[in-house]
């Protein structure tokens, strides 16, 4: 686990679940928070750093973190800054939807 990822008592409040088909590849997220997104893949696309990967027919559909409540800020922001809104945080407990 990384230190990114890690909470000090080992508890994720919260997951981004990221709509990988819809991105449009603009970079805001890995502007804002370069620690949990690049843009590494062929088809220009962001990807979250770490990420459990859902595919389908070979395509990547959906990729899923869990973060730690002391992420959610930076993570939030990035969602923000999604002009194609395909970035959502998750409260785990919950499973509401914040963004």
């Amino acid at each position: 686990m990384s230190d990114q990822q890690s909470a000090s008592n080992g508890v994720f409040k919260f997951y981004i679940d990221h709509d990988r088909p819809n991105c449009i590849g603009c970079g805001a997220c890995v502007a804002v928070a370069p620690e949990f997104w690049e843009i590494k893949a062929a088809d220009g696309k962001s990807d979250v750093i770490g990420s459990e990967k859902q595919e389908e027919n070979g395509e990547v559909v959906r990729e899923v973190l869990n973060i730690a409540e002391t992420n959610y800020a930076k993570n939030k922001e990035a969602a923000d800054s999604c002009p194609v809104n395909v970035i959502h945080i998750v409260n785990k407990e919950t499973k509401e939807q914040v963004i």
